[in-house]
């Protein structure tokens, strides 16, 4: 199993996005159940994300917007380590990269959710954007050349 070293940053971020569904619904849920009820009928029929931006306070939003984060760029991250583990290469630095990477992302999320500066988040994005384009020459050699 030493060759898939790298699928276990993968699971932890997979398991990391359920954790933030769970924070995302924790305080969303009760932010909406504390909204004044509708007085016309079906007027809360089809609410979307962005219905709920203008109604719900941004710090109870910043977890739903992690967790759409976590829905884009780490889609990415999931499929180059694929990619690493089904050539062999899935073990040694690619494997300390993609902690690197999964652990940038986690605090990424905690800060978004809670303090959401965003000249941290985008240093702790860009970081991580750093391991993953790593990750992605690592993978693009061996497959491409």
């Amino acid at each position: 199993m030493e060759d898939v070293a790298i699928l276990k940053p993968v699971v932890v971020l997979l398991a990391w996005t359920m954790v933030m569904w769970l924070w995302m619904y924790a305080t969303r849920i009760p932010a909406i159940n504390s909204l004044p009820k509708p007085t016309e009928p079906g007027a809360d029929v089809g609410w979307t994300g962005a219905k709920l931006e203008q109604l719900i306070a941004p710090r109870v939003q910043w977890k739903a917007h992690n967790y759409n984060h976590l829905h884009e760029q780490p889609t990415l991250f999931y499929a180059v380590a694929l990619v690493l583990a089904l050539i062999g290469q899935g073990e040694g630095i690619n494997a300390t990269i993609a902690w690197i990477y999964v652990v940038l992302r986690i605090i990424h999320s905690i800060w978004q959710a809670t303090v959401n500066r965003v000249a941290v988040r985008f240093a702790l994005f860009a970081l991580s954007t750093l391991a993953l384009m790593a990750l992605i020459v690592h993978a693009a050699i061996p497959v491409l050349l």
